[in-house]
C-alpha cells in the first residue's frame, strides 16, 4: 500500500508529489489503449514525471509503443517493473535506449 497516494479510474493513478503513478493492467493494443492514454495524457498534463507502473502489463504492440514515445517527448516518463514481452519490445525496437526503464516503481521514484 502506498501511504498518501490517491488510487482513480480502472488502470490505477497515484499521486506523489510532482510525480503521478499509472498503473498498467493487463494487455493493451490499439483496441484497447484509450483508458491507458487518457490516463497517462491527464498525468503527463498535470505532473512533471509519469512513472508507467507496467508490472502487471501482459501484452503491448506497437499502438501502445508509439503512446510511451509521444508521452517521452511531454513528460519525464520513467517505465517501471516492465515485464518480459514489454522489455522484448523494447529492445526489438530500440526503444530500450530511448526510455528511462526502471526495476521497480520504487526506484523510479527516485531522481
Amino acid at each position: 500500500m502506498h501511504m498518501g497516494w490517491h488510487a482513480v479510474a480502472m488502470d490505477e493513478t497515484y499521486d506523489r508529489q510532482d510525480t503521478a503513478v499509472v498503473t498498467a493492467v493487463d494487455e493493451y493494443d490499439m483496441d484497447t489503449l484509450q483508458p491507458i492514454a487518457d490516463q497517462l495524457s491527464a498525468a503527463a498534463a498535470s505532473h512533471r514525471t509519469v512513472v508507467l507502473d507496467a508490472s502487471a502489463l501482459t501484452f503491448a504492440d506497437s499502438s501502445f509503443l508509439n503512446l510511451l514515445i509521444q508521452l517521452h517527448h511531454t513528460t519525464d516518463l520513467r517505465i517501471a517493473a516492465p515485464q518480459h514481452q514489454l522489455t522484448r519490445l523494447l529492445e526489438l525496437t530500440g526503444a530500450d535506449q530511448l526510455f528511462d526503464l526502471r526495476p521497480s516503481v520504487e526506484d523510479a521514484l527516485r531522481p
